[in-house]
């Protein structure tokens, strides 16, 4: 009969847990675009924020910069702490996961009890041994979806974990490879500033000479030593620059900036092809996208958590096991004890609590709803900020080579005048000075195009395999 009785229970246990009080859960629109400003096409967007990124770096054809971002892999504090933030999510999704099954325990007590005189009597002395062992078994019966939800939030927080890890990698990645190619473009700069630092030497020399030959006055000699101090003074400048930058590039390697140096390599080249794709592949491979969107499915099983709390919380319990007043007879038949039976516990008044803890869920909802619909809005922005740095560069590069170009005339003719009597050493200096800015405006150019095309693959959420080559070039 008790066994009827108990498979009853179980049937109505198991017929009662398909209730689930969260909402129907999809993610809501956010903005959308039919294509990007600099870019044309669309499809329907499907999760793909797990497809790998790939090693995207090596479009940029520097063996020096695939080794710093294999040792960012290895050894970045920051990058081992988001490990760190993953793995306690993980925990946490299996502690909440273990709740959906029957737990099992033992207890062993070991008692001298004595009760009341008023209480006592023949067969129930008020002195006496206690000894017990026992199995206990418990197990929540799921009906209102209670623990169901809240394994579904956790193991939702467990991806966003697993997403925050991946845009946290992924922007010190892209942090490392801007940081390393603005060194490189330092370095250009560097051997620049040192070439004009000999060519003022030589100019202020000549103008020594004349000066002494009695050619050109004491103001030329002085203009000309005003110059190579000034030049002297960007020149270390950017030696500065350099090594506070480098020193940055050290911390993002996890080293030490004592132990930590890169020979100067001078920037070269154009930024690698880089496809934006559609606007739709944004939404499936920014992994901050993906966090955010798990962290609101998450929030509306809350939601059928909270609401849950309004019904009573059902157990089946049992234990089985033996006890006695005499060790000698503890494991005799008559000291066999066990009980089987479920339990009932719910609200009855509290005053409005429950219903604030749903108002509460609801508002968390909604937060991350916002959150969400921002994080894609910011998405689209990052990206068309890069695109159009991208190309607006390119035109700059083509405008800033023939400035550099017309100055480097205009140097030479100036040069030639002053040499020749015609001009004085002010027009040589005022040329030579637009030449210097020239060519260090197209060196940072160059060095922002490298950068903008680092910081549109980390728009874009990595790498760009499978998509087409169609945005910078």
């Amino acid at each position: 009969m008790i066994r009827r009785r108990s498979a009853s229970l179980l049937a109505l246990a198991v017929l009662l847990s398909g209730c689930n009080f969260a909402p129907d859960y999809a993610p809501p629109p956010a903005a959308e675009a039919p294509a990007y400003k600099e870019e044309s096409g669309w499809k329907t967007a499907v999760p793909a924020d797990a497809a790998p990124r790939g090693e995207w770096w090596d479009r940029f054809g520097d063996q020096r910069l695939n080794a710093l971002e294999a040792r960012l892999d290895q050894s970045s504090p920051t990058l081992q702490q988001a490990l760190a933030a993953h793995d306690q999510a993980m925990a946490a999704a299996g502690i909440t996961e273990a709740e959906q099954y029957p737990s099992a325990g033992y207890q062993a007590d070991a008692e001298r009890l004595q009760k009341s005189r008023n209480i006592a009597t023949q067969f129930h002395p008020n002195l006496y041994n206690d000894y017990l062992g026992q199995l206990n078994l418990s197990w929540e019966v799921d009906v209102w979806g209670r623990v169901r939800n809240a394994v579904a939030a956790a193991q939702d927080r467990a991806q966003a974990s697993a997403a925050d890890l991946a845009a946290v990698k992924l922007s010190l990645e892209s942090d490392l490879a801007a940081s390393y190619l603005s060194l490189q473009g330092l370095d250009a700069l560097q051997d620049l500033l040192d070439r004009t630092v000999k060519d003022d030497e030589e100019a202020l020399a000549y103008t020594t000479r004349r000066h002494d030959g009695g050619v050109a006055a004491q103001v030329d000699v002085d203009q000309a030593e005003a110059q190579l101090a000034t030049a002297r003074t960007q020149d270390t400048d950017n030696k500065l620059q350099r090594a506070q930058l480098e020193h940055a590039i050290a911390i993002l390697v996890g080293e030490a900036p004592a132990n930590f140096s890169l020979p100067p390599k001078p920037l070269e080249g154009t930024p690698p092809l880089v496809a934006a794709g559609l606007p739709s592949s944004l939404l499936e491979r920014r992994p901050d996208i993906a966090a955010a969107e798990r962290r609101m499915a998450a929030a509306n099983a809350d939601v059928g958590q909270a609401r849950a709390a309004y019904f009573p919380v059902f157990d089946l319990g049992a234990f089985i096991g033996l006890e006695a007043a005499r060790t000698n007879t503890l494991f005799q038949s008559p000291a066999k004890t066990w009980a089987f039976g479920p339990s009932a516990a719910g609200p009855l008044l509290d005053f409005g609590r429950t219903d604030y803890l749903v108002d509460q869920a609801h508002a968390a909802f909604a937060q991350t709803v916002a959150s969400y619909r921002q994080t894609v809005l910011s998405a689209y922005k990052d990206v068309e900020d890069n695109l159009v740095a991208l190309h607006r560069l390119q035109e700059e590069a083509g405008t800033q080579d023939a400035a550099v170009d017309a100055t480097k005339r205009a140097l030479d003719q100036a040069e030639t005048r002053y040499k020749g009597g015609i001009a004085t050493y002010l027009e040589v200096i005022t040329a030579q000075n637009a030449y210097l800015v020239a060519q260090s405006t197209a060196i940072d150019i160059r060095t922002r195009r490298m950068t903008s095309a680092v910081r549109l693959i980390q728009a874009l959420g990595g790498g760009w395999e499978g998509l087409s080559q169609t945005a910078a070039r």
